[in-house]
């Protein structure tokens, strides 16, 4: 059992066996970073964000400044199962099997929990519309994250409330989750187990 903190509180859930998480606050504001066996990911939540489409353009452009992972922050309920899948993703990596082009687009696509790359990037990546979003980015230095954050017009807000505004329904709706699993499990550790086990179905 890997513990997570941050915060005042902490998460629980299963991740690969070995692997040690731990979650600092970069600055005085909400953003924070997470150690990931040897590496780190830094995350920023904002909500009330108004540039979704020109983000989403820049980065099918490539023309991002910084290379980011905008994530759609309602199918997000904790950060526990973010991390799996930066976990796998770093695994990806270091075996220079990468499934998408970029390793933080691979980073969207491990947390969708889907085989199906296209549908993963827009299920759990942003559209025009999304107000509510998580960054990510891996091994980020303290400049590239004030780039980062430059990029986005929002407002940042605390990690602890991804499990207050995540929608639950359609949560469960992406990753086929139902109430019976949900009485003996989290939502968070039900996404994190469909997020280790895809490749083995």
């Amino acid at each position: 059992m890997t513990s997570i903190g941050y915060g005042s509180r902490k998460s629980h859930a299963t991740v690969t066996a070995g692997v040690t998480l731990t979650g600092r606050r970069f600055k005085a504001e909400a953003m924070k970073v997470f150690n990931i066996n040897g590496a780190t990911l830094s995350l920023a939540l904002y909500t009330d964000v108004t540039n979704s489409k020109e983000l989403l353009e820049s980065m099918q452009a490539g023309t991002l400044e910084r290379e980011v992972a905008f994530l759609n922050a309602l199918l997000i309920p904790d950060v526990v199962p973010l991390l799996a899948a930066a976990h796998k993703t770093l695994v990806a990596k270091s075996r220079d099997s990468l499934t998408t082009r970029t390793l933080h687009s691979e980073l969207i696509y491990n947390y969708s929990g889907s085989k199906h790359i296209s549908e993963s990037l827009k299920r759990c990546g942003i559209s025009d519309n999304t107000t509510y979003i998580l960054a990510a980015r891996f091994d980020a230095t303290p400049n590239e994250i004030k780039a980062i954050e430059k990029l986005i017009n929002g407002k940042e807000i605390e990690l602890e409330e991804l499990e207050r505004r995540a929608n639950q329904s359609r949560m469960q709706k992406h990753y086929k989750i139902y109430a019976p699993e949900l009485g003996v499990s989290s939502l968070a550790d039900a996404i994190t187990c469909r997020i280790a086990s895809r490749d083995a179905l």
